[in-house]
């Protein structure tokens, strides 16, 4: 870690806020009317995610869910179904279960208090200082990803924020640069300098407020801070997935478990060999296939690791019932129910509608 300058300290918020009043960004859904609830779902979907993304989502996701009362009060199923396709669906998990508890026990108002909003699920120390300090401007630090980013670079903190010490260093800095006014106006600001002009390739030094007393910038070193974490070797992973379709084309799903990969949204049954899809099939369902058909692959990226989907199409009897009524249903695409759907499994019931309208 190197010393800082204090007057970079000093002015640094200033700079930031006077920049943000020409270049920072002024009119997205949730500046519109804040308040603590929408600033909330806003920085949760923003987590790992951009906001062009994140903007029809939220508009979506606002005109049906306008208020934490309508949130606690719809199925899960509903919450899922409109964060489809975003990702991360822990995050949507955790949105219900703060609202059932916001319900439960705030009386539906969202908290007040900075430890009682810390302590709702998926809300950590840096995104309860956000939904504060926006939404009703109190004096909270913050130190997102992007936040992170700008203070390292400044005031060259280097190091990996796995490191306690340089995480405290970097919740310092972040407390000794919120200024006691305007707090609304400066979080807005470092986050946006962060998202727009420091960013963590190819930074633009040149529109950046503060680059004349950045620390990376006057040793070259924007590409080395912060400390990039140690490079994971990329995983590969294969799975089968059963595409049981019934006569009349409703198409089974099973809903996936609550923790792991797309946990609590709705699947085609999941198998780790094609032989073991296929005793599934003989074994549950009526008028199975022997040997279900393979599809075409479908490949999906996550964060660390690259999944390849065999589908396994097996024509059942139009009486097969479902085999486990409280896990697993029969989906009707033509009359498709509201379902946290996870969007390769989407595109394969397309497909599979196609293959299976033309078989018919």
């Amino acid at each position: 870690m190197t010393a800082r300058p204090r007057a970079s300290v000093r002015d640094f918020s200033a700079a930031i806020i006077d920049w943000h009043a020409r270049h920072g960004r002024h009119d997205l859904p949730w500046q519109r009317r804040r308040t603590a609830y929408r600033v909330w779902v806003s920085e949760i979907m923003l987590q790992q995610t951009q906001v062009a993304t994140v903007i029809p989502y939220y508009q979506r996701f606002m005109q049906r869910f306008p208020g934490v009362g309508a949130l606690a009060a719809a199925p899960l199923d509903d919450v899922l179904h409109l964060w489809s396709g975003l990702g991360y669906y822990a995050r949507a998990r955790n949105l219900h279960r703060a609202a059932l508890r916001i319900a439960a026990g705030h009386g539906g108002r969202f908290p007040r208090r900075f430890e009682a909003v810390a302590d709702l699920p998926g809300i950590g120390r840096s995104t309860a200082g956000a939904i504060l300090a926006l939404s009703r401007g109190e004096r909270f630090p913050i130190l997102d990803g992007n936040v992170r980013r700008v203070l390292s670079r400044h005031f060259g903190v280097a190091g990996s924020v796995s490191d306690r010490a340089v995480l405290e260093t970097l919740w310092a800095l972040s407390d000794e640069c919120t200024p006691a006014e305007r707090v609304d106006v400066y979080t807005q600001a470092v986050m946006d300098l962060g998202a727009t002009v420091c960013i963590r390739r190819n930074p633009s030094c040149m529109s950046c407020p503060v680059s004349a007393t950045c620390a990376a910038r006057q040793t070259g070193r924007q590409h080395e801070l912060p400390s990039p974490k140690p490079a994971r070797k990329r995983r590969r992973r294969q799975v089968f997935m059963l595409a049981a379709v019934r006569g009349d084309g409703d198409v089974l799903l099973e809903r996936r478990p609550e923790k792991g990969v797309w946990g609590g949204l709705w699947c085609l049954p999941e198998f780790t060999t094609a032989a073991q899809a296929a005793y599934y099939a003989r074994r549950m369902l009526q008028g199975a296939p022997a040997r279900p058909v393979p599809l075409e692959p479908v490949e999906h990226a996550f964060t660390h690791f690259d999944l390849l989907i065999t589908p396994l199409l097996a024509q059942c009897s139009g009486s097969a019932s479902a085999p486990d009524p409280a896990q697993t249903l029969w989906y009707c695409a033509r009359e498709p129910a509201r379902l946290g759907l996870p969007a390769p499994i989407r595109l394969l019931l397309e497909r599979l509608a196609g293959v299976t309208g033309r078989q018919g």
